[in-house]
């Protein structure tokens, strides 16, 4: 797909019983932007009901349908009102991206009684007891569902882990010790020296049974939405080859079904590699070390070396298997990864993601919307965020939809002011990107001699300039201190 545009369609404040059908509505404003797919949040029942986000997974063959957890619908809406907005994205030739929650489940309907062994936070691998009993939270019969699409049972031998001993009253990690083991399965990071167990009830991949249940939620699951691609998320904490065999079960179904994994590693690229080479490149990965060096750059404006801006990133790296990212539901504000990209340089951050060659961009919802909440901040304390609209975003989507195409030369000259042309393709015309964290600048850049004696304009309008090409089809263009300009030909824009 030439210029593909993914969007998040969520952030984790969005208004309850609102989202599905919100989508629904704005499916022909989002085609018109140059959306070209829609990654949505879980849909399924999570634990918490109403205030879940679906990372919480309950019951992952109920999409709003049944009465469990207090409730019918889910956050976002009912499976009625899901299954029409997938419609209406379907209908304005936008892909459909679902976000899939593996690693673990919560909210269990029955105790068991099951042995276990507690284990270090911060060395999984440490077993601090010996094999003690506990009463826990691990058996899901989802009585409100009543066998409905699966009968499947899910008990203390379907997870490695669980964090809560009802009869204690006590918070930890117990690991699960049944038929598969006395540990954790084996993960692609060390860090807290085994990294299996996330939350909740972890799922337990040792176990067939388990793994040949997944397959068939996954069957039912596109066969009951038609979704184009999946976003797999805490791939981090899952065993790579069970992620590799459920994709190739599901590409056995829709051959060209898109993967995207979180596995969120700021700053850590030869880890992200070897994820990527632990599953046969069958995903791509959201790059989190890009999302790092723009967050470093907004923080520090003109100290931050703009040339070094793709350095020891996956879109520099392996550009195929990159899905470039502004920002996500986990980095906004009071988010357990929080590391939002300050405002001022969200046009700059997104001109360098959208505009160039290279990689898989993502939108995120509170950049296009803007989005107002309360949550309790780091200190306790209540706390009123506000995250505004970016002014230049729908015209960076419109340069991305109308003149990113063709050839990239970068001029990377400069610590505080970058720029790059796009030569255009036959029938698609290119544009000169300048950024500029400093004050206002210039540099020199050469479109291609089919340019030559054409006059440029400022697609955003932040410049009032028109510059005429040299025969060469260069010039001098401009921008302003701390921000960017597109520059495209006179009449085109």
């Amino acid at each position: 797909m030439i210029n593909g545009t993914m969007m998040q369609y969520f952030h984790w404040y969005v208004p309850e019983g609102k989202l599905w059908k919100q989508v629904k509505n704005e499916a022909p404003r989002l085609a018109a932007l140059g959306i070209t797919s829609v990654w949505l949040p879980p849909a399924f029942k999570g634990m918490s009901g109403l205030e879940s986000r679906g990372y919480d997974l309950y019951d992952l063959y109920d999409l709003g349908e049944f009465n469990q957890k207090e409730t019918v619908a889910t956050r976002y809406g009912t499976k009625e009102e899901y299954l029409d907005c997938l419609k209406a994205l379907k209908e304005h030739n936008i892909q459909v991206y679902v976000d899939v929650v593996l690693n673990h489940m919560g909210g269990a309907d029955e105790m068991e009684r099951i042995t276990v062994r507690k284990v270090d936070d911060e060395n999984r691998n440490h077993f601090i007891s010996d094999r003690f009993e506990i009463d826990a939270y691990t058996k899901f019969t989802f009585p409100g569902r009543k066998n409905k699409y699966s009968q499947f049972v899910w008990d203390h031998h379907c997870f490695t882990g669980v964090d809560y001993a009802a009869d204690l009253k006590e918070t930890a990690i117990f690991s699960i010790q049944n038929e598969y083991g006395s540990g954790w399965e084996e993960v692609i990071s060390n860090e807290k020296g085994n990294f299996d167990y996330l939350m909740c009830t972890d799922i337990e991949y040792r176990n067939e049974a388990v793994r040949e249940e997944i397959k068939r939620w996954g069957k039912w699951y596109l066969e009951t939405t038609g979704f184009d691609g999946v976003r797999l998320d805490a791939v981090k904490h899952i065993a790579p080859e069970v992620m590799s065999e459920w994709l190739d079960y599901m590409r056995s179904l829709k051959p060209d079904l898109f993967a995207v994994g979180e596995y969120w590693a700021p700053g850590d690229l030869p880890l992200l590699h070897k994820f990527i080479d632990a599953t046969g490149r069958r995903m791509a990965l959201f790059d989190a070390c890009l999302h790092h060096n723009l967050f470093q750059a907004s923080q520090l404006g003109r100290e931050y070396d703009l040339r070094k801006i793709f350095e020891d990133t996956l879109v520099a790296a392996d550009p195929e298997m990159a899905v470039s990212v502004v920002d996500n539901h986990d980095t906004q504000p009071l988010q357990m990864l929080e590391a939002p990209v300050e405002p001022w340089f969200k046009p700059i951050a997104y001109s360098l993601t959208l505009l160039r060659e290279q990689g898989y961009p993502c939108v995120f919802y509170p950049d296009l919307y803007g989005a107002c909440y309360n949550d309790k901040g780091h200190d306790g304390n209540d706390c009123e965020v506000v995250l505004p609209v970016i002014e230049d975003l729908e015209k960076l989507l419109t340069a991305r939809k109308n003149f990113a195409f063709g050839p990239q030369r970068d001029y990377f000259e400069q610590a505080n002011c970058i720029g790059w042309v796009r030569e255009g393709l036959e029938g698609k015309p290119g544009c000169a990107v300048l950024i500029s964290t400093g004050d206002e600048n210039q540099l020199y850049m050469e479109m291609g001699s089919q340019y030559a004696g054409k006059t440029f304009i400022d697609l955003l309008g932040h410049r009032n300039d028109e510059i005429q090409l040299n025969e060469k089809g260069g010039g001098n263009l401009s921008v302003n201190g701390g921000s960017v300009s597109v520059w495209v030909e006179k009449g085109r824009g």
